[in-house]
């Protein structure tokens, strides 16, 4: 038997560039986490499991980040999946939840991250990610080999140049064109202008994205998201916690969720299209929709991981957004803005409001539960009752979560 998992509290820290702000990692949570807590009215000692996701500090990291919370002997799961921690550590509370294990879990995701792109120097930068600084060899090896046989290597940052390559190939199969992908980054950066958690609030046009400097042709700075330090928190529980508490008008159920890795089609085509998430993405959302029982007719706001605005793209074809290539002409077309048919990464997503790896799912997940309960003040999609996250992390993992306000 299962039991329905409901999100009853979020909460997020800003996201800041790395060294800007004098903090540790378990600051970072402890914010997180208490505004987490608050948000519901639940005290930590209710909480009987805490999930923690992280990418860049040590083993059992996760006690110590939330020791600030409370010292109540409850376990602690450490998780690390790339990109896609923060939804998985979501995952991991919901199907404790689901499975009747437990009646009130705590997600929390952070990071504590370095200034510069991910990658860099003289590890898997140099070597093109085929190893990292230690000399062992990289989990994404194979999708960086895909990438090699297509593209080869150029002096640039491994993650955006794999991006950058699924760009050039997007351009080249579809005739998506440099100023559909630069309208992505013009998008998100005017959403983030609403949000104070955002990294950055600076709006720019579409001209100004394409005259930045360039990362990986046609990737500009001002569509790849930057490294950010920051946590966010969502507390998980039962529909028999949610009754007893009083709690439904704090409520919004997670309907559906699917996490898929890698298969054949990832790197049988030999396209880095694939190679970075285009079959994961794809598989995860047609089963959380089926979970569901709704579809992306029935979505109304969307946090997607858009950790390089060529990503946005490409998720909006593995949604059903659009047909495969037609991408570029949906944003162009306003589609997917305010007076659109949807609006997508409202937050600003990764692009303009951040990405500390551990922290950027659930801070997708608290972005949709503030849509849901109509608590997003000057971002609010009008009559928002259905939202999807999603998000992505090579090597590789892909989750879409469904949250509905009934």
């Amino acid at each position: 038997m299962t039991t329905k998992a409901y999100v009853v509290g979020v909460g997020m820290t800003r996201f800041e560039k790395p060294e800007t702000r004098d903090w540790q990692y378990w600051d970072m949570v402890k914010e997180a986490g208490t505004a987490a807590l608050a948000d519901a009215g639940v005290p930590y000692a209710r909480v009987e499991q805490a999930a923690v996701g992280y990418c860049f500090q040590a083993s059992t990291a996760g006690q110590r980040a939330v020791y600030e919370l409370g010292l109540s002997g409850v376990p602690v799961y450490n998780l690390n999946n790339n990109c896609a921690t923060g939804s998985t550590a979501l995952m991991t509370a919901r199907q404790f939840v689901e499975g009747g294990i437990a009646d009130c879990v705590l997600a929390v995701g952070f990071e504590k991250m370095s200034r510069g792109s991910l990658g860099g120097g003289s590890g898997a930068g140099a070597r093109g990610g085929a190893a990292d600084v230690g000399g062992k060899t990289s989990p994404v090896a194979r999708h960086y080999g895909i990438m090699a046989a297509g593209h080869g290597f150029e002096a640039s940052p491994p993650t955006a140049q794999i991006f950058g390559n699924a760009a050039r190939e997007h351009m080249e199969r579809y005739g998506t064109t440099e100023a559909q992908l630069a309208a992505v980054g013009a998008k998100n950066h005017r959403h983030s202008a609403n949000n104070p958690n955002a990294q950055f609030q600076d709006v720019y046009t579409v001209d100004e994205i394409l005259a930045a400097k360039t990362v990986h042709r046609p990737l500009t700075k001002l569509q790849c998201s930057p490294t950010s330090d920051g946590a966010a928190a969502a507390l998980v529980v039962s529909e028999r916690f949610v009754d007893e508490h009083g709690l439904r008008d704090r409520a919004v159920e997670i309907a559906g969720q699917a996490m898929t890795t890698d298969t054949e089609e990832s790197f049988a085509s030999g396209s880095c299209i694939d190679a970075v998430g285009r079959p994961m993405s794809r598989a995860a959302a047609r089963q959380a929709f089926e979970r569901s029982g709704l579809g992306i007719e029935d979505v109304d706001v969307v946090e997607l991981h858009d950790c390089f605005s060529v990503n946005e793209l490409l998720t909006y074809e593995a949604l059903g957004m659009c047909e495969e290539g037609a991408s570029g002409k949906l944003v162009e077309s306003g589609a997917t803005t305010y007076g659109g048919r949807w609006v997508v990464n409202p937050s600003g997503g990764l692009i303009s409001k951040g990405h500390p790896l551990g922290a950027t799912g659930l801070a997708q997940a608290a972005e949709l539960v503030w849509q849901l309960r109509g608590e997003a003040g000057p971002r609010q999609v009008a009559g928002a009752r259905v939202g999807l996250a999603h998000n992505i992390g090579l090597g590789g993992a892909a989750v879409v979560t469904l949250l509905r306000r009934s």
